[in-house]
């Protein structure tokens, strides 16, 4: 009996990174049992061995929480249908498969690698599809018997009676009709013992009592042998969503071909998480209208099965990095202060060492002009370290010969500000240049480069104002200093 209340799983394969498909339908999932009051599950398909990747299913799970995709039940959150991850699980295949078989809906195969690839070559020199014959069909039990007991290798397939169509209505696609003359016996046990995905799948959605399966479009083909599975066991089949493709923007299927594919990667690149869900989100989905900055809990109230596509999802990276600019923007400066902090300790740059007002103050200063926190230190590393070097072409138009001593008149002034803001910093250089007689680029454009070696970036009051009188006065020193030995 499925769950009156909806249950939806993210099933990933631990073979390696979690592809930005596999974040969108896990996200899919997710907001769809959050949206309903239901239940996300993960379930970790560890069947095929021979791609398993040591340390990939902890990976996955330790993405799903950065991403703020938390699941009620899965590894380490146990909860009424565990195990959940399916190597842990073979007693439960083995069981329902002795009962496929029992009924005639599964069977034993013996037939050697040799065989198969000669029965697939003669079926495509017809111009056939090529499907397994059913060979070992009618095996005797005692042949079956004789055959286990040589050890001859073996795996089990399901019988698939031809001349009967099967019939899905898929939440995205409506109704698709399936032939079974067309559909293969596919393999349900293989020779090393495990099962393939198509049986584990369906046993494990039956016994988690999994509503609605949410998955990737290229399931769809597989779905049928998942219905005459349901049949054959007398389970009631949940819901199918099949999800659009996601494709490159020359409309081929995303690959890394193209580009990164993994989450990880754009977690590298300093992607925020918020930023990435919504971009994933709109891949496939909109509710409706033309808005597209959401966050998480906006995105539960909108999303809907109904309104997801049919068709491709283009990749589309120029607007994740739109997204993510205005994610940015949108937080507290407080909290850019503290992902500021994390990106110069990742890069070695000791940001503990600094104050939470300094670093207040330098996000407050360029979070207009990035996209990403880690192109702070990158563009204007002069926050952090003073300048041992003054761009050339700064030097030749800003630095003339009364240079120095306008900004000796500026150092003077800054000396005698008791209480130093930033507005106190504007009125002192004005006042200078007011009575040098000059106009205030005359002292704006040295005092810049002295202080942070290039010629422009955010405004000049607000590097000096998180910087500090004392650094400000020094590193003007400074640049006087080596100047006058260039010059």
């Amino acid at each position: 009996m499925i769950s009156e209340k909806p249950r939806v799983r993210f099933a990933p394969s631990p073979t390696g990174y979690l592809h930005i498909g596999g974040l969108r339908t896990a996200l899919y999932n997710f907001l769809f049992a959050k949206q309903t009051g239901g239940s996300f599950v993960l379930r970790i398909e560890d069947t095929d061995r021979a791609r398993l990747v040591e340390g990939a299913a902890e990976n996955l799970i330790a993405t799903l929480e950065w991403a703020g995709l938390h699941f009620d039940e899965g590894p380490g959150r146990e909860g009424d249908f565990g195990p959940y991850t399916q190597s842990e699980r073979l007693s439960i295949y083995s069981e329902h498969t002795d009962k496929l078989i029992k009924n005639r809906d599964a069977y034993y195969c013996f037939c050697t690698k040799e065989r198969l690839d000669a029965l697939r070559d003669e079926q495509r020199s017809r111009g056939e599809q090529t499907l397994y014959d059913k060979h070992c069909l009618n095996l005797t039990d005692e042949e079956v018997k004789r055959s286990i007991a040589e050890g001859k290798p073996f795996v089990i397939r399901l019988n698939v009676k031809h001349g009967k169509k099967v019939k899905i209505h898929d939440l995205i696609r409506g109704v698709v009709e399936f032939d079974t003359s067309l559909i293969d016996d596919q393999v349900l046990i293989k020779s090393d013992g495990f099962p393939t995905y198509h049986l584990a799948n369906v046993v494990d959605d039956h016994l988690m009592k999994i509503t609605h399966t949410i998955r990737g479009e290229e399931w769809l083909p597989s779905t049928p042998k998942h219905v005459l599975l349901y049949e054959s066991f007398g389970w009631e089949v949940p819901q199918f969503a099949h999800l659009p493709l996601l494709l490159n923007p020359d409309r081929s299927k995303l690959s890394k071909r193209q580009g990164d594919v993994a989450v990880e990667d754009y977690r590298a690149k300093g992607y925020l998480k918020e930023a990435l869900i919504n971009f994933i989100a709109l891949l496939g989905w909109n509710a409706g209208d033309d808005r597209e900055f959401y966050y998480m809990d906006e995105l539960i109230k909108s999303f809907s099965i109904e309104r997801i596509n049919k068709s491709g999802a283009v990749f589309n990276l120029e607007k994740l990095d739109w997204l993510n600019a205005e994610h940015l923007r949108a937080k507290s400066d407080e909290e850019l202060a503290r992902l500021l902090r994390e990106e110069l300790n990742a890069t070695g740059c000791a940001g503990n060492s600094y104050e939470e007002a300094f670093l207040v103050k330098v996000v407050q200063s360029m979070k207009e002009r990035v996209k990403f926190i880690k192109e702070i230190p990158v563009n204007a590393g002069y926050f952090f370290t003073s300048p041992s070097e003054y761009e050339e072409k700064g030097v030749q138009k800003a630095w003339k010969e009364d240079t120095p001593a306008l900004l000796k008149g500026y150092i003077s002034k800054l000396n005698a500000l008791s209480e130093p803001t930033k507005e106190g910093y504007e009125n002192a250089l004005r006042s200078t240049a007011e009575e040098a007689g000059v106009g205030a680029g005359k002292l704006i454009h040295p005092v810049r480069l002295a202080i942070s070696g290039v010629s422009s970036g955010p405004g000049l009051f607000d590097i000096i104002d998180a910087l500090g009188k004392e650094e400000t006065i020094r590193r003007i020193n400074s640049a006087i200093e080596k100047l006058a030995v260039k010059q």
